[in-house]
């Protein structure tokens, strides 16, 4: 098994309706007890992950860019229709100095489009505490590049502030057609307006008592909001900060959903037993 002579499927797990699920990163030791298979060596870790499901958030380009080839490398592990997410480096995102960043951002994108077709967003992430001047933002957000290799490039913003997050925030992010997070914590603030033609959401409640996670009624819960997302809804269980109303020309849109932090161990069952429910998956 060592050389991964075990059978692997060979395709990815489709999106259902525009709806992908997935997990961040790919490497956790726990997951090598209850997620890959006994004997898989660590370096097809994302072979297999890919295969599983649908999506995977990159967190460690939070802490610092990976070399061309290091991205060339994860798309070529990966099957065709499989897409990353990526978090920015938090040098551009901290920088007190956020409207000069447009050489630290190209650089950036420039390395990471070696994702190629598997790159389906990037993920800026403003944390607590980062004190963020609003016309500053702005002229941050159209620094942004709309296209990376000649392909769409679109952006999340993950904005930790609880000052700064309000309907202004909201109206600034249909603006530029860039989507927020929902995060599911009682930690960040936590919404669910959609602002692009594409929804993030970060689901941060996995139990560890709980094999999948979480109960078969809450996934089933997210099961139903993630196709009233994609329908071009909003879910009415779910808190808004303006008028809930749908970006014009918006009808369906893509939804990405992450299982991340919490009981971390977790979050893989947690993603399988939601495609699951969504019919991604008949295993």
């Amino acid at each position: 098994m060592g050389n991964l002579s075990l059978d692997l499927p060979g395709g990815g797990v489709p999106a259902v309706d525009g709806i992908r699920v997935g997990i961040g990163g790919w490497t956790y030791a726990p997951w090598r007890n209850n997620f890959y298979p006994a004997g898989l060596v660590q370096r097809r870790e994302l072979e297999y992950a890919s295969r599983e499901l649908s999506a995977i958030e990159i967190n460690g380009t939070y802490y610092g860019a990976q070399k061309p080839a290091t991205y060339a490398k994860w798309r070529d592990e990966t099957p065709p229709g499989f897409v990353f997410t990526a978090k920015a480096p938090k040098r551009i995102t901290q920088s007190r100095a956020l409207d000069r960043t447009g050489a630290q951002v190209e650089d950036f994108v420039g390395g990471i489009a070696e994702l190629g077709d598997r790159l389906a967003a990037l993920v800026w992430q403003f944390d607590a505490g980062t004190r963020i001047d609003r016309a500053t933002f702005e002229t941050f957000l159209a620094l942004l590049p709309r296209q990376a290799s000649g392909r769409p490039l679109r952006h999340v913003l993950d904005v930790r502030d609880h000052g700064f997050v309000d309907a202004d925030y909201i109206a600034l992010a249909r603006r530029h057609g860039m989507a927020t997070v929902f995060t599911d914590s009682d930690e960040h603030p936590s919404f669910a307006d959609a602002t692009a033609d594409f929804v993030y959401a970060r689901l941060m409640r996995a139990r560890s008592d709980l094999a999948s996670g979480y109960p078969p009624s809450e996934l089933q819960a997210w099961a139903d909001r993630a196709r009233s997302w994609a329908r071009g809804d909003t879910p009415v269980d779910l808190p808004t900060l303006g008028d809930a109303q749908t970006p014009a020309g918006t009808r369906k849109r893509e939804v990405f959903i992450f299982f991340i932090a919490a009981a971390k161990e977790r979050n893989p069952a947690a993603a399988v037993a939601l495609l699951r429910l969504l019919g991604a998956r008949r295993d």
